[in-house]
């Protein structure tokens, strides 16, 4: 493995991280930045969001407030944990990137599913030209996963 695919590699880990950290947090402007400006966010059953604009907008729910029903001591928790990485392809150019997330709310585990991403080199970062959502399981009472993305 030569040098520029090791720094890749790492870099790619890095927005992978920014991504979930600032989603995690409900800084979705940040988020935003582990797209590329045209990025492509996908989600198994919904339609598209190109450009950062149109994946705030999309992603904006995550920052919401627990359910009503919840009562009002309930805080809102999200926190995703993203594991088994692995790059299919990395040229440099460009990376395809697979791995699993599960993703814990107030009500403990929410759902869990899988990323594909394309990664792309942008300046001196490697940042998301699209990823594919596909949640596996939701919990019934999910705070998060729309029922119509699992299947």
């Amino acid at each position: 493995m030569q040098m520029w695919e090791l720094v890749a590699r790492e870099r790619i880990r890095d927005t992978l991280a920014l991504y979930n950290w600032s989603g995690d947090a409900g800084r979705i402007e940040d988020l935003t930045q582990s797209f590329c400006s045209d990025g492509i966010l996908e989600v198994r059953g919904t339609a598209a969001a190109t450009g950062r604009a149109a994946i705030a907008e999309f992603l904006g729910g995550v920052t919401t407030a627990p359910p009503a029903h919840a009562g009002p001591r309930v805080k809102r928790i999200v926190r995703h944990t993203l594991t088994n990485i692995r790059f299919t392809e990395v040229t440099p150019q460009r990376a395809q990137v697979s791995s699993y997330f599960t993703v814990f709310t107030e009500i403990g585990l929410d759902h869990y599913g899988r990323y594909r991403d394309v990664f792309t080199p942008v300046d001196e970062s490697w940042l998301i030209g699209h990823r594919f959502v596909s949640t596996d399981w939701a919990a019934p009472n999910s705070t998060m996963a729309p029922p119509s993305s699992v299947s």
